[in-house]
């Protein structure tokens, strides 16, 4: 990474907490987050909503709290899950609501509970919220009690803990924030914006929800005024308003800009809508949102345009778990990924497969990274559940099909109310794989009977007794409907996992565009057969096949890969915490297939080397995600490497002589491998097979170094590993040096080194981790995918050289915070954070 790009890096994690924590304000009143000091306590408990009941035993925490994560591993329990457990839990906060506040509404506005909550204040239920996944709100105005003190409780119920077929931990896992407003208020959501560009000026066309409970008539004046980059007002739209007593009203406005600067991948320029309300020239209610201007096209034989600019989107899938943090939900953790991933070329992901934290989107509308933002994975019946290991075993159903035709059209509603301000956001998913053929659905196709079907063994052929694919068409109608009565400015999409199946149905003309998951054989069939249809890769494989489906085919616009972060559950078989497919690690370390992706996407010059023994029949696989783990597992391991690793660390200490498999990820047109200075060959030109070039050659120490060269053999870029010493000391490569007060992150990553600095790649020491001051250690993890120890304590082992720790502020500004860092043998490191 160049200076320049690190300095910038730098400047973007130190982002003050409270600008962080506004992007997920429910947009009206005056918001307080009250995510600290709650009591907590793990089982049941009868009446635990109760005023009088006794709760001085119970453990005090802060939010986010994921009490899932906070357990020991133990393949007992459901592979799902990353062998971790669920069960039920309740939370206490006692709170005082002000006397100036008697005669304006309180309400309370969650995040996201995991899941099947129910949310009581003062003993009174206000209201269950099954979706683990949806912010909800609730009025709390006639139960609480001005100048006393006020007990909120909330019971969480995931005692079906294998709900899911990946881990989303379990508890209040994003903040909670207490709203007072007036009687006359914005609504929730209330301020929608979406922009409309043509030429050298665009309209912001604004909705604005108004709720009356004041029990009168009111006429307001609601102003809207558009600030630019730079803060000032660049344009206003003020008009009077209406709204009968106990009702709600609407009204829209147009802002017209000229020459708008345009929100692109490379400067993300954003804009800010303030709306306020006013009554009698009074302020009663106010709204600011971040806004922007782009275009979007979607074209059948063209693909995806970007502001007139035709592009390959160059996607990831993302789970929301951040490896020992599991689903509690930090803004400088989530900042750090998706700058690394932004790196490495990736310009969109896509939320799989449910709406994520807030923050979230405003990070990618700041960090310029289109989203998909999806909002199912079952709809009405539910899926398998791996529990013995991913695609092994009898799995399990439990999930949260229960409560979809009661809950799902107002969960999808509510993910487009809360999400649709957001200017990265791109296209609205209704549901992955819900069309995966016998889970649950089936239709005759699968016998292979008519033109373009196909049998599989998984599939099983056509079963009788199973859902009628055909109802895909009617569920996916009405989801789409809903999705366009809230947003209209973008298209309706979906996963689609057994496409030849679902083209049996009215599923995929229900959509604007399609996707496509692991289904490259039929982009071009499809295209011929659907020509109005707009399809792309909505979840695909790292092989370089599945890139080369997309960048040489015009009509597919992009791809998605699975994944771009290592995931909590859908884990192989014990040991094994989660889904090890990632660009990234647990945490947040770039893996050598980050490399190999960054070489396929990247716009800038890059190269990078990694090593493995040169392999034989019988020899062990690089790759250690689950779906090469279950593919080796399949062919007894005795498969010969057909194509160079995309997994090669780079590691260069081995026996002298011992032949070794060299690979070079690179966007060089050619490359030139270099030993302690001395050429080794020719160059070698890129290969378009495998896009992996390789050399085999015997070790011998020292300084091995890739020249990247164009095609007129001017150097481009260059890459060099050393062998390394014995492990010598700890040393801080990734520090920052101030952290927030309010419960702000901090992110301290270690490298072992030895005695000449260089990185000890194979190390894998204890290190124990210290913290002394206002401030908690909130994990260590280093990544290691098969490392299935204790991860709640201060100790953990090294892996591939690399460990971060996450601390968490608890003090005031000006105190000081020290991190130290130990292990046996290794010579100590310590830093210290200033509070501000």
């Amino acid at each position: 990474m160049k200076l320049t790009s690190l300095l910038t890096t730098i400047c973007l994690l130190i982002l003050t907490s409270a600008q962080i924590s506004a992007y997920a304000q429910p947009g009206f009143g005056r918001p307080e987050k009250i995510s600290t000091g709650w009591l907590f306590h793990l089982g049941d408990i009868p009446q635990g909503e109760a005023t009088e009941l006794s709760d001085q035993t119970w453990r005090q925490v802060n939010l986010p709290h994921d009490w899932s994560v906070k357990q020991h591993l133990s393949p007992s329990l459901a592979s799902a899950t990353g062998f971790l457990p669920g069960g039920i839990g309740w939370y206490r906060k006692k709170i005082i609501i002000p006397k100036d506040k008697q005669g304006t509404k309180t309400y309370l506005y969650f995040e996201g509970v995991y899941n099947r909550s129910e949310v009581f204040i003062n003993g009174h239920s206000l209201g269950s919220r099954p979706n683990g996944y949806i912010s909800f709100m609730y009025d709390a105005t006639g139960y609480i009690r001005p100048g006393q003190e006020n007990t909120i409780a909330v019971r969480v119920d995931h005692s079906r803990y294998a709900d899911s077929r990946w881990y989303t931990g379990s508890g209040i896992y994003r903040d909670v924030w207490l709203v007072s407003a007036n009687p006359i208020h914005l609504d929730q959501w209330g301020v929608y914006a979406y922009p409309e560009v043509k030429g050298n000026s665009a309209t912001l066309r604004v909705e604005v929800n108004l709720v009356n409970s004041s029990g009168r008539n009111a006429s307001l004046k609601v102003q809207n005024e558009l600030l630019g980059p730079d803060g000032r007002v660049v344009a206003n739209k003020t008009s009077t308003v209406a709204v009968d007593a106990d009702r709600n009203n609407k009204a829209k406005f147009a802002i017209d800009v000229k020459k708008p600067q345009l929100w692109r991948l490379d400067n993300p320029v954003l804009y800010k809508l303030r709306t306020t309300i006013l009554q009698n020239g009074k302020e009663i209610d106010r709204s600011v949102i971040q806004t922007g201007f782009r275009t979007f096209t979607f074209d059948p034989d063209k693909g995806f345009a970007l502001n007139g600019q035709w592009m390959k989107v160059k996607g990831v899938c993302l789970h929301h778990d951040s490896g020992v943090l599991g689903a509690e939900v930090y803004p400088e953790v989530w900042r750090r990924r998706l700058i690394a991933l932004k790196e490495l070329g990736c310009n969109a992901i896509r939320t799989s497969h449910n709406p994520q934290a807030p923050g979230l989107y405003a990070l990618c509308d700041e960090l310029g990274l289109l989203v998909m933002n999806e909002a199912f994975d079952e709809w009405e019946f539910p899926k398998r559940k791996w529990l013995e290991g991913w695609n092994v075993g009898k799995p399990g159903f439990d999930g949260n099909f229960d409560f979809f035709k009661e809950w799902g059209e107002k969960d999808l509603a509510d993910m487009v109310r809360r999400d649709r301000n957001h200017i990265s956001i791109f296209a609205w998913s209704i549901g992955n794989e819900v069309d995966y053929p016998n889970d649950p659905y089936s239709h005759p196709v699968l016998d292979g009977s008519r033109e373009g079907g196909f049998t599989q063994p998984i599939f099983g052929g056509y079963k009788k007794d199973a859902p009628d694919a055909v109802r895909l068409g009617a569920i996916a109608k009405r989801l789409a409907a809903v999705v366009r009565t809230y947003d209209r400015s973008r298209p309706v999409t979906a996963g689609l996992a057994g496409v030849a199946m679902s083209n049996e149905t009215e599923y995929p003309g229900t959509l604007d565009i399609a996707g496509y998951n692991y289904t490259e054989s039929r982009y071009q069939s499809d295209h011929e057969k659907y020509p109005k249809r707009v399809i792309y890769g909505s979840e695909n494989r790292h092989d370089y096949e599945a890139w080369k489906a997309v960048r040489d085919n015009q009509h597919i616009f992009g791809q998605f890969l699975w994944t771009g972060i290592d995931y909590l559950g859908e884990s192989g078989r014990w040991p094994s915490r989660g889904f090890y497919s990632g660009l990234l690690d647990f945490g947040g370390f770039v893996k050598p297939r980050g490399h190999f992706r960054q070489a396929l996407w990247s716009d800038k010059p890059v190269a990078y080397l990694g090593t493995y023994p040169t392999p034989g029949n019988g020899s062990t696989p690089q790759a250690k995600d689950v779906w090469s783990a279950l593919e080796a597992e399949n062919s007894n391991n005795n498969q010969a490497e057909e194509i160079p690793s995309m997994d090669a660390w780079p590691v260069w200490n081995y026996k002298e002589g011992q032949s070794i498999r060299v690979v070079c990820y690179t966007n060089a047109a050619r490359a030139r491998l270099e030993l302690n200075g001395n050429p080794i060959g020719d160059a070698k030109a890129q290969n378009n097979e495998h896009g992996i070039i390789h050399w085999d050659i015997p070790y011998s120490s020292g300084k091995l170094e890739v020249v990247g060269l164009d095609e007129k053999e001017k150097e481009t870029c260059r890459y060099s590993i050393r062998s390394s010493k014995r492990a010598y000391a700890l040393k801080v490569i990734s520090e920052e040096k101030t952290l927030t007060a309010n419960d702000g992150v901090a992110q301290i990553a270690l490298q072992v080194v030895d005695e000449d600095g260089v990185p000890v790649i194979l190390s894998d020491d204890e290190v124990t981790c210290r913290v002394a001051g206002p401030a908690k250690l909130l994990g260590l993890e280093a990544g290691n995918n098969s490392d299935m120890s204790d991860y709640t304590d201060n100790r953990q082992r090294i892996y591939h050289g690399k460990l971060i720790a996450y601390i968490r502020a608890n003090g005031k500004p000006g105190e000081k915070v020290n991190v130290s860092f130990s292990a046996p043998w290794l010579k100590p490191v310590q830093t210290e954070l200033q509070i501000k």
